[in-house]
């Protein structure tokens, strides 16, 4: 019996990178058997073999070999220092790690943080922090609920993970400090054969393709043929726009991809410069 190669991903079970990672594979055209409450899945289409894990557990099943690839933030990656090399960055689940303090004090550099009680999830990656800038500090390890220890008399500051910040203020505190920017990355391990590394080649050439899509807008417009090289202009397209005579004399239709970074300045710009009945329409793939 011939044995098929397969690739062996971990993700997460649950929280905040589960449904992004799932549908990320989804997108990538990787159908999924059924998911819930599942703690091992394959794929029908592609050789494609999902373990669900705990996030903190991923950096070292991926170091390990028991998976070859993993999705995982890049905060515990780095916080569990394990050998396991970055491949690309994903784009969502999109956090830092930062010092906050009380609101009611004031915070006047690093050099503040000297002989503080730092309570924080990141040990690791606190500890580096200070080193760096060299500070000396007392660090307590905390799994949970961080933000309520200066509260409760258990640290004098905090280092957690921010989003909105929203969490930091209910409890009294402010961000005065970012140690990491952080998201979710998909990491290898060093042992692929060679007919893993093609499986994971496919798979990296979809996810670009999925994400540069997310990033970029299909336009279509008309144009008056005397504004037709002004408009042009303004549309930076993959190489150059698409134009096609309309049934009306002296009017064009064009066709471009306009990035999320400068989409409603240019849209701006065409409708000052004569473009009518633009629409936008949203990309599932983009292959350059």
């Amino acid at each position: 019996m011939v044995q098929t190669t397969k690739l062996r991903i971990a993700i997460q079970k649950s929280g905040r990178l589960y449904e992004d990672s799932v549908q990320l594979l989804k997108e990538c055209g990787i159908d999924l058997r059924n998911v819930k409450d599942r703690l091992k899945t394959e794929s029908d289409n592609f050789p494609l073999e999902v373990f669900f894990l705990r996030d903190d557990d991923i950096p070292q099943y991926v170091e390990d070999g028991v998976a070859d690839i993993g999705i995982v933030g890049e905060n515990v990656l780095l916080e569990k220092n394990r050998q396991a090399a970055v491949v690309e960055k994903l784009g969502f689940g999109k956090c830092r790690l930062s010092v906050a303090i009380p609101r009611s004090q004031e915070y006047e550099g690093v050099k503040t943080l000297q002989g503080k009680r730092i309570a924080t999830s990141y040990p690791f990656l606190v500890n580096e922090f200070l080193k760096k800038n060299l500070v000396e500090a007392e660090i307590h390890e905390i799994s949970g609920s961080v933000e309520i220890a200066p509260g409760i008399g258990l640290a004098d500051v905090v280092a957690d993970l921010v989003s909105s910040g929203s969490t930091l203020f209910m409890n009294g505190l402010k961000e005065v400090e970012i140690i990491l920017q952080s998201q979710a990355v998909l990491v290898r391990n060093n042992q692929l054969t060679a007919e893993q590394q093609q499986l994971l080649d496919k798979l990296v050439f979809r996810i670009r393709a999925v994400k540069k899509a997310q990033r970029n807008k299909y336009v279509l417009l008309n144009a008056p043929n005397e504004k037709l090289q002004e408009i042009i202009r303004l549309l930076p397209g993959m190489k150059s726009p698409t134009v096609l005579p309309l049934a009306e004399a002296g009017w064009s239709s064009v066709h471009s991809v306009l990035s999320e970074d400068t989409f409603w300045d240019i849209i701006e710009q065409l409708k000052a410069a004569g473009a009518q009945g633009i629409l936008v329409v949203p990309i599932e793939k983009m292959i350059v």
